[in-house]
This record gives C-alpha cells, sequence and structure tokens, in this order.
C-alpha cells in the first residue's frame, strides 16, 4: 500500500532552510496546538476583528468548511483518500455514504486521534491515515476512485500544488475525481482571515483563481464544477 519516501524528514524539524519544509512544519505545529485545544498569543488589534469574534463563538467552522461531497459524494466500497483529512472520518458521514476511508495529514495529533477512534467507529470503512505532506502521498499508483483535500491549500505557493496535483494524478484511477478548495482572494473575509492565521502561526496566499485554473489546466486534468463559498471555492477535477 505505501510508497516509500522521506516524509518523516518534515516532521523532526527545528530550524530549516528550506522554505518548503518550514512551511509544512508551522501549518503541523499550528494543527497539532488547535487540536490540543491549546491557546494562542494574539495581539488586542486581530480580536477586534470579527472572524476573531466567529471563531470564538463557534460560528467561523461554517465559514471555511468546504462541503465537497455536494459536488462529489463518496459512493458505497469507492476507495476515498482525503489528503489533509484532519479529523474527517469523525466528523463527516462516511458510514452513511458507505466508502472506503484512507487518510494522510501532516498534524501528529489528528493522525494519531483518527487511528484511535476510526476503528472503533467503523472497522470496515475505516483504512488507517498516515503521516506525510501532500506532495508524498503514502499509497499506491492508481489506487483510488476519489481523492479529496480541503481546508488547506492556502498555506502553500502555487508551485506546491503543481507538486501535489501530480502526486494525486499518480493515485488517482485514471477517470477518478480530485475535489478541493482553494481560498477565494477577493470574498469580504478574506484578508482579514489571512490576518488571522498569520497570527495562528501559518502564511495564507491570497492567490487569484484564475491563476489555480492555470495549474489546473497545465496538468491536463479536466475542470468538472465549481463551487463558490463563504471564503473558500471547490473545484472538481478530472485527470
Amino acid at each position: 500500500m505505501s510508497k516509500s519516501s522521506n516524509s518523516s524528514n518534515f516532521f523532526n524539524l527545528s530550524v530549516s532552510s528550506d522554505p518548503l519544509e518550514t512551511a509544512i512544519a508551522n501549518v503541523s505545529r499550528r494543527f497539532n496546538r488547535e487540536y490540543q485545544g491549546g491557546a494562542f498569543d494574539l495581539p488586542p488589534e486581530v480580536e477586534t476583528l470579527e472572524i476573531f469574534r466567529d471563531r470564538m463563538a463557534g460560528t467561523l467552522a461554517e465559514k471555511i468548511t468546504s462541503p465537497f461531497w455536494e459536488i462529489a459524494k463518496p459512493h458505497k466500497n469507492q476507495r476515498c483518500l482525503d489528503i489533509g483529512c484532519g479529523v474527517s472520518f469523525l466528523i463527516y458521514p462516511w458510514r452513511d455514504w458507505e466508502a472506503l476511508f484512507y487518510g494522510q495529514e501532516i498534524s501528529s495529533v489528528a493522525q494519531e486521534a483518527l487511528n484511535v477512534r476510526g476503528p472503533q467507529l467503523n472497522s470496515k470503512l475505516f483504512k488507517g491515515v498516515t503521516l506525510a505532506p501532500g506532495h508524498q502521498l503514502q499509497y499506491a499508483d492508481h489506487q483510488f476512485d476519489l481523492a479529496i483535500a480541503t481546508g488547506w491549500s492556502c498555506y502553500y505557493p502555487l508551485s506546491y500544488w503543481e507538486l501535489v496535483l501530480k502526486e494525486v494524478k499518480r493515485v488517482v484511477k485514471p477517470g477518478g475525481d480530485f475535489v478541493f478548495d482553494v481560498l477565494i482572494p477577493d470574498a469580504e473575509l478574506a484578508e482579514d482571515w489571512a490576518i488571522l492565521e498569520t497570527y495562528l502561526g501559518t502564511e495564507v496566499f491570497l492567490e487569484p483563481l484564475e491563476n489555480w485554473e492555470k495549474v489546473i489546466k497545465a496538468t491536463g486534468a479536466k475542470l468538472l464544477k465549481r463551487k463558490p463559498g463563504t471564503l473558500f471555492q471547490l473545484y472538481k477535477i478530472r485527470f
């Protein structure tokens, strides 16, 4: 099942001169802290932002969650790979879909939590979560019917996403779909959300949507659907 890689290098970092390694390590630390319920020390001017108040009130999640199943619902017995899955199997209706869930994540906290809780929820559907970044998928060629990646593309430059797309193309079956979301740079809350995320420990890239679509087309993929949300736009593509 696994593909050999040097992914473990990304999870033993203190100081790195490589911008990609630094970005991956920062995202990993930021979400480890969040999943552990750790506090973030934010300046007063950030705490006055509406988006920060939404975060504290618990209403931000619905604005930043991309309902991938509305444009690519997993089907019974499909092999589905959720890249950057977080705790997806615990909060989305995978059992109702009866799809086989495989995950990959860079937060060790999320990975460990899913690998403990997932088999308890449904050992038939849950196939485990590996710890590795999105450009080093730990799976065999043409293994999946559907791949998903939501909530994290904005933390990396487009050049990184080109690497991710290449890997997804490798692991998805011919004719299989890939669903992912990107930040809408001119959305009303985009700049404030980027400021908040910066103080939470992760840089956000405000990239024009047309640039994303150029990268998609450069892979030879067909853009099947777009679904805009409050902050993020979903894409469904097929290689």
